[in-house]
């Protein structure tokens, strides 16, 4: 690849950055300082950028603990999104694996691997992801059964079957906390399941993603690379 490519997507700048700074002589490959942005460079190559190694990673991967507030999206002019909430530096071509609404917590995968996000996403595949909820009304086994068998929501929207576990009801508050597991993603999915149970949900948070669990010690807003474990994990999906 492009030498200018290989650093842009290591995160060390813009393109347009890199390739003034790459004619300045700030690039070193192999032992030899080049100053063609254009020059050829391998993910074996030893790249040295303004005085510090960049290795190449193919794919990267990070656990973000989504916080409400933040729209799940790469870039944009006027919000923050996930992709902000990573520390820099970070590389170019990052995305989330999936949406949470704006005001829903909790897991999130953040990588640039195409491949695995259909894999975590295809409904075919069947990727387990648990949430946990706080909802207005009593919940009860009527609606643990309307879940099992599969809802049909108010616009026709066929779900497949979902578990229902509830934690907790209050009739002082009026309200549940559930956890619940599906293997879809339809646009706010979860709220409107819980809407046509006649249930309102006032707090949301993904817990899990197949063999993804939420890592406690991250606070809303933080995140880490994964595991070699949790790597392994996801390769075998």
């Amino acid at each position: 690849m492009r030498l200018d490519k290989y650093l842009s997507d290591m995160g060390a700048g813009t393109r347009s950055e890199l390739k003034k700074d790459i004619r300045k002589g700030g690039a070193v490959v192999d032992g030899n300082v080049v100053k063609d942005p254009g020059f050829s460079v391998s993910a074996s190559s030893s790249v040295i950028f303004r005085g510090t190694a960049v290795a190449y990673e193919e794919f990267v991967y990070y656990m973000l603990n989504k916080p409400a507030g933040v729209i799940s999206a790469s870039e944009d002019d006027r919000e923050e999104t996930v992709v902000d909430l990573l520390p820099e530096p970070r590389r170019r071509d990052l995305f989330p694996v999936g949406r949470l609404d704006r005001d829903t917590e909790g897991l999130l995968l953040i990588t640039n691997d195409g491949a695995l996000s259909h894999r975590l996403l295809s409904p075919k595949h069947h990727v387990d992801k648990v949430y946990y909820a706080v909802v207005s009304g009593i919940l009860d086994d009527s609606d643990v059964e309307l879940f099992r068998q599969g809802l049909v929501l108010s616009d026709g929207l066929e779900c497949l079957p979902a578990d229902l576990k509830i934690l907790s009801v209050s009739d002082a508050s009026y309200e549940s906390e559930a956890e619940v597991t599906i293997r879809e993603g339809k646009f706010h999915q979860i709220k409107r399941m819980f809407e046509s149970v006649g249930s309102e949900v006032t707090y949301l948070k993904r817990l899990s993603m197949g063999p993804l669990s939420l890592d406690p010690s991250l606070a809303p807003g933080e995140s880490r690379r994964l595991s070699e474990e949790e790597m392994a994990a996801l390769e075998v999906l």
